[in-house]
């Protein structure tokens, strides 16, 4: 009889033990192998900086998402997946607990893209970082000292420190680390292009050739023209005439340039009117590409000391006066209809625009 209660006990023990078992088995299969419960087609989760599976998964549990949170901290623990990193991640529909407990851990966040067109400005550009909500502008209403702690100069030196192109950022990401890489890359453009440069430019430094390309930039969208409109203005430089170029007196007027550039504003004083200051203004006046960087030390050995836009987005060149005179009545006192100052392609929006357009005439 003892015989018999003892095999009872152990089957009834057995029993409960595989019960227990099952349980576990129905609980952890919920958690981590059944799809999470979405209430739509897909959702975004933010994870903060410090944030904890503990918390996220929480906070996922009171949103309905997920049915047994502590039963998928549990197979976590065991699996050793507790760590995870912040970041905007994508929960789409048929996600299983042991997926996102994967994808938490991996970091394999949503990315977003910015692209800084070529020719475009610092002002134009902090206008579309703004735009984009999942940036954190930390540049607003920062102080002089605080930005040349960030990028090493301050806001008045920045223009043309930011090199165009398209970068990608994830959200929470800050508007200063996405323009650290901007001007990074610019650094090892400018620094490449310059130690290939040949001898004898006058530049004194990297600085003053990339305002030269900011102003090939601004002033030619057609590639083929760049290093010969960069040979123009180094030879005014090399013989002391003045740059001459429309489009640094546009930047120097800054918002109040309405599109319209008259007489007067060629009058006008700024540091950056090159029709009255001599030399290369103070700054660049756009962000400039890496052809037109290799421009502006790479110039064509011409002879030509003016240049005039034809309407068709190139332009004519001349050696002296007389001829420039002579491309002005032809090409801007006679133009067409369908005159333009830039190409049809490649420029989406140059404000470059030639003085000759106003009736003046470039003068040694």
């Amino acid at each position: 009889m003892v015989k018999i209660i003892a095999r009872y006990f152990v089957l009834l023990l057995f029993l409960a033990a595989s019960g227990v078992a099952m349980y576990y088995l129905v609980k952890i299969n919920q958690a981590v192998y059944q799809p999470l419960t979405m209430p739509d087609s897909s959702r975004t989760l933010l994870v903060a900086q410090g944030e904890t599976l503990t918390s996220v998964v929480h906070k996922l549990a009171e949103e309905g998402v997920i049915k047994n949170p502590e039963w998928l901290l549990l197979f976590a623990k065991i699996q050793k997946q507790t760590s995870i990193r912040a970041g905007e991640y994508e929960l789409e529909s048929g996600l299983t607990g042991e997926t996102l407990l994967q994808r938490l851990a991996s970091g394999r966040v949503l990315q977003y893209q910015i692209t800084f067109i070529e020719g475009s400005t610092l002002s134009e550009n902090m206008k579309i970082l703004a735009g984009h909500k999942k940036l954190i502008n930390d540049l607003e209403n920062i102080s002089d000292e605080r930005y040349q702690e960030i990028f090493g100069f301050l806001p008045s030196q920045a223009e043309g420190w930011f090199f165009p192109d398209t970068y990608t950022y994830v959200s929470g990401m800050k508007v200063s680390d996405l323009l650290r890489q901007a001007h990074n890359r610019m650094r090892t453009v400018i620094d490449e292009e310059w130690q290939k440069r040949p001898a004898g430019l006058p530049y004194a430094n990297p600085h003053e050739a990339l305002v030269m390309a900011s102003i090939v930039e601004k002033e030619t969208g057609a590639p083929s023209e760049r290093k010969e409109i960069a040979g123009v203005f180094v030879r005014r430089l090399r013989t002391g005439m003045k740059l001459q170029t429309d489009p640094t007196v546009i930047y120097g007027l800054g918002e109040s340039f309405t599109g319209d550039l008259k007489r007067s504003h060629l009058k006008e004083y700024s540091p950056w009117n090159t029709y009255v200051i001599d030399g290369l203004p103070p700054t660049p006046i756009a962000w400039p590409s890496r052809a037109a960087i290799n421009a502006a030390l790479n110039p064509d050995n011409g002879k030509s000391l003016f240049f005039v836009a034809k309407g068709d987005g190139t332009h004519v060149f001349s050696e002296t006066l007389a001829q420039h005179n002579n491309a002005v009545q032809e090409f801007q006192i006679r133009r067409k209809a369908n005159y333009r100052s830039a190409p049809p392609v490649d420029k989406e929006a140059s404000e470059s625009v030639e003085a000759e357009e106003a009736g003046v005439s470039p003068q040694p």
